[in-house]
């Protein structure tokens, strides 16, 4: 089982908190931001600052957490290609239960709880658990933040994108077009030798004078 490292920069440590119902411990830091915190097109920079404020409160299952985080935002128009910045700015609660004592079923507060926790729990991927009095942040911040990036972010609403035919930046083109060709009658060009379009032009000349 991997264990949390209390010097990790999303974990956070319930000690101080106490385990009697009603208690509240609020923390407020900024920490880098892990790797991988976006999607394809657009996140949260790696190691770029993530500002989290927190409220811990104790309850009689374990530690109510809710809080928000924010962060800076980079990507791509998925219209043009270029670059995009803006800002997340997300709210998260989670409910982090105290594992249980298997010899007496009733939840244990001791600083190696966890160590005691039933097989079944750890299988259970819909519970949150607290690992040595610890709560990793991380899988909540990240959800929170992945859940509300644009799917398909632009640079701004009325971007036109690129040319589809030669890739300019129509944005700086606006009268950029192609002369457009009946495609029915591609293949029938493509059989036509071009030095043959240039001798009848000139023979149709001749008639002309």
């Amino acid at each position: 089982m991997h264990r949390l490292d209390s010097r990790s920069p999303l974990v956070l440590d319930t000690r101080d908190l106490g385990r009697r119902a009603g208690s509240m411990l609020e923390v407020t830091r900024t920490v880098p931001a892990p790797a991988g915190l976006g999607i394809d097109v657009i996140g949260v920079p790696e190691a770029s600052p993530l500002e989290l404020d927190v409220r811990l409160e104790s309850v009689v299952d374990g530690v109510l957490v809710s809080g928000s985080a924010r962060a800076r935002l980079a990507g791509e128009c998925v219209r043009c290609l270029e670059p995009v910045s803006s800002s997340v700015d997300v709210t998260f609660q989670e409910l982090y239960v105290y594992p249980e004592d298997p010899a007496h079923g009733s939840h244990r507060h001791g600083s190696r709880a966890s160590a005691a926790a039933p097989a079944e729990a750890e299988d259970d991927e819909g519970t949150n658990w607290l690992e040595d009095d610890l709560i990793d942040l991380e899988p909540v911040v990240r959800d929170a933040v992945v859940l509300a990036l644009p799917f398909k972010p632009v640079c701004r609403e009325d971007c036109p994108g690129l040319c589809p035919e030669c890739g300019i930046l129509l944005a700086d083109a606006p009268d950029h077009g192609h002369a457009s060709t009946d495609p029915r009658w591609a293949a029938l060009q493509d059989l036509i030798d071009p030095q043959e379009h240039v001798a009848e032009g000139r023979v149709a000349e001749k008639e002309e004078s």
